[in-house]
């Protein structure tokens, strides 16, 4: 019976073509709606989080921080070396930390020119930060200790410097330091803020100290959390060893900073979920507005049909018979509707994904989300046409012209 209603429902689909598919497109546009712009922005979630993922491995960021005491703003102490390496001896959750101080010059080669960021680090630096070495090294402990003028190039100031040449080798004067590029790391591209995290030099922070800032202050410590570790417990530890160290009491305002880079990606998660539901909201009124149109027309095909009703209502087709019917067409409708919105939402959102670089991210829960509700629009909203042919009378059905 279900199998010859639904031949019947066809049928009458393809009798009406064109105004069932215009009654269907109301369901197509909704469908695809929802499907593009929740994949839409399921990609721009993910690809802010790979962004946010890049500066660095359950990464903690401490720098000075002004300490505001009533109108006026005190200058905060610099970070030591020692604060690093007190975190990796006294905390159990921090895995690595490494110092860093940073600063604007001209890096010069030839005749080539390129002013970029300078950063005075140790070797847990590139281990921190997610930095591999595409060709060459790191610093070896002489390097490190005694001063030397050595440096590890980014991927863009190799471009810049060298072009195709292979920099291993060769001489860089950065500021007044001429150093030997000993490596060149892989490139990493754009952060989360759109600065070129490859625009970079990376020099032995006491050479930097020596030859480059004059002092001995560091700017910001980068550490690393232990795997598995909970990143506000471990935020909370350093706080209170930086607050110990810089001889805070309590009641005092933290003159330092403690970023959380997963506080990041989870803070982004909840803006980007957020707008997703709002979109997905958004997209399903117009599947609301199909299934009316969907009841429209069905109301439409009840009354044209009203005969047909009629004489199967008089040779013994029970009510319910009727009403399954019309049900059924509704549900077809709109089923068919869902099926190639499905279609028009997977290539639109492919393109729009491919024009804006974001990555194409399938949600299968949400492709059938939105089918479900379309076939549940073809049953809200064709029920009270198919309940209306079910409740005709066949002798007022006959007599209908």
């Amino acid at each position: 019976m279900i199998g010859s209603t639904i031949a019947l429902a066809l049928r009458e689909i393809r009798r009406n073509a064109m105004r069932s598919f215009l009654t269907m497109l109301g369901v197509i546009i909704g469908v695809a709606a929802v499907i593009a712009l929740v994949t839409i922005a399921q990609g721009a979630t993910r690809e802010i989080t790979d962004e946010i993922g890049k500066l660095g491995v359950n990464l903690l960021i401490v720098s000075p921080g002004a300490d505001r005491r009533a109108s006026t703003v005190v200058p905060p102490a610099p970070l030591e070396v020692s604060d690093a390496t007190a975190m990796e001896r006294e905390l159990s959750g921090i895995r690595l930390a490494a110092p860093a101080a940073f600063a604007q010059q001209l890096a010069i080669t030839g005749n080539t020119n390129w002013r970029t960021q300078v950063a005075g680090s140790t070797n847990a630096y590139f281990d921190v930060r997610g930095f591999d070495v595409a060709r060459g090294r790191t610093f070896t402990a002489g390097e490190l200790k005694g001063g030397t003028a050595a440096c590890v190039l980014g991927d863009t100031v190799r471009e810049e410097l060298f072009g195709p040449l292979d920099p291993l080798g060769a001489t860089v004067r950065v500021g007044r330091v001429s150093c030997e590029v000993v490596g060149v790391l892989s490139s990493k591209g754009e952060s989360s803020l759109g600065s070129d995290q490859d625009d970079l030099i990376v020099m032995p922070l006491v050479t930097f100290q020596r030859r480059i800032s004059g002092n001995r202050d560091v700017s910001a410590i980068f550490a690393s959390a232990e795997d598995g570790r909970s990143s506000a417990v471990v935020r909370q530890q350093v706080t209170a060893l930086m607050r110990q160290r810089r001889r805070l009491q309590p009641g005092m305002e933290d003159d330092f900073r403690v970023a959380d880079v997963e506080e990041f990606t989870k803070t982004a998660k909840q803006v980007t979920g957020v707008l997703t539901a709002l979109l997905g909201a958004i997209a399903a009124v117009s599947l609301l507005v199909g299934g009316i149109g969907i009841m429209n027309i069905m109301l439409v095909s009840v009354t044209e049909r009203t005969r047909e009703i009629g004489i199967r209502l008089a040779i013994g087709a029970r009510g319910r018979e009727v009403l399954f019917q019309f049900l059924i067409e509704a549900i077809v409708l709109s089923t068919i509707g869902g099926i190639l919105g499905i279609g028009l939402g997977m290539l639109s959102s492919y393109g729009v994904t491919r024009a804006l670089s974001i990555p194409f991210v399938i949600l299968p829960e949400v492709i059938a989300g939105a089918f479900l509700f379309s076939g549940f629009v073809g049953v809200a909203f064709g029920f009270l046409p198919a309940r209306k042919a079910a409740r005709l009378d066949p002798i007022d059905a006959l007599r209908h012209e």
